[in-house]
């Protein structure tokens, strides 16, 4: 079965950090991009990152640039996003999800494959 798991959300205070790691099984995880896609209560899923298979290309929302750092091991099936300086309006479920492309993926309809959620509350 194809899994997508998705951890290490939590509560923190605005200006703080936090590290998600997305576990990938049951597909060729190196022939797949791979994505995180928040939503917020009341708000569009938005798509904050991803990186390509193998090139380790990269999309970044505006909102994350110089905040945020997608990367991935594809030795241990796992994509981290790296969450630094975070806001009060970064609060939201995180879901990863895969999409088998040759580049990066922008929006969520694009992808093929998504875990479940993570919450991440940052405070003011």
């Amino acid at each position: 079965d194809v899994q997508l798991q998705a951890s290490g959300g939590g509560l923190v205070q605005a200006g703080g950090s936090l590290r998600l790691s997305c576990t990938a099984s049951g597909f060729t995880f190196d022939d797949y991009a791979i994505g995180w896609i928040r939503q917020a209560p009341g708000k569009e899923r938005e798509g904050v990152s991803c990186i390509s298979a193998r090139q380790g290309l990269t999309y970044y929302a505006d909102s994350v640039k110089g905040r945020f750092t997608i990367s991935r091991d594809n030795a241990k099936n796992t994509v981290y996003l790296q969450m630094n300086n975070l806001e009060p309006e970064d609060t939201a479920v995180y879901y990863c999800a895969a999409a088998r492309v040759t580049g990066w993926v922008k929006y969520p309809s694009e992808y093929d494959f998504w875990g479940q959620g993570t919450q991440v509350t940052v405070s003011s």
